[in-house]
């Protein structure tokens, strides 16, 4: 991963929220733990590997993503459902041109779409805190990471990246909290490179796609 042009990306991303939200001057960095944390418990989800309850463990890594000409129909002239609904009748089925009528325009990746998400909050922590370089871990060394969970399996690992995570936040000490920061960034790594088997040119393009979204959404009014 270009880490490099991501920490560019991230920075640029994260300065105009700052400025278009009328945030300059605030502590955002609490806000941005309890944003990591919200993400890394969607991207479990959507990974399921800890549902022992469920005969549906199977990470979720295909969905269709709905034509938003048609609002995932496959009729352009879908608005007059809700009139027929109402009792006026009279709806005409316009095939939709854009999704040939199928509804949907491709398939996305929901579980590395999280990872991703993800991503951009580790990215914005290490801008705040100057954290940078405990992001630059070899791809041989991720290997390494893995054995700290290993009596507990995957979920062994993410909890003891949780635990990483929480620490680099909450110990006195910057030199631990550093410390800290780099093993949960480590570990985080193991679950989508080992665990999920991304690549690390998946997780760049993905995250830059995703990047371009987030601007869109500002741009939007999200």
């Amino acid at each position: 991963m270009n880490l490099g042009k991501m920490f560019k990306m991230q920075a640029e991303l994260d300065r105009r929220i700052i400025k278009e939200k009328g945030l300059e001057g605030q502590e955002l960095l609490p806000n941005i733990y309890v944003a990591l944390i919200t993400e890394l418990g969607e991207f479990a989800n959507e990974g399921r590997w800890f549902k022992h309850w469920s005969d549906d463990q199977q990470p979720k890594t295909e969905r269709l993503i709905d034509c938003s000409v048609c609002n995932g129909t496959g009729d352009e002239n879908h608005d007059r459902i809700a009139e027929e609904a109402e009792g006026y009748g009279g709806h005409e089925y316009i095939q939709c041109n854009t999704c040939n009528g199928m509804g949907y325009t491709g398939t996305k990746n929901p579980l590395l779409e999280e990872y991703v998400d993800c991503i951009h909050f580790f990215l914005s922590i290490a801008i705040k805190k100057g954290w940078k370089e405990e992001l630059h871990i070899p791809e041989e060394a991720i290997e390494d990471f893995k054995d700290a969970g290993i009596d507990g399996g995957l979920s062994g690992v993410f909890v003891e990246m949780q635990w990483s995570l929480l620490n680099s936040r909450m110990l006195k000490d910057e030199e631990s909290k550093k410390q800290h920061f780099h093993i949960a960034w480590g570990l985080f790594l193991t679950i989508g490179i080992i665990g999920f088997g991304f690549t690390p040119e998946q997780i760049e393009k993905a995250y830059m796609d995703k990047n371009a979204v987030n601007h869109k959404r500002q741009q939007e009014g999200y």
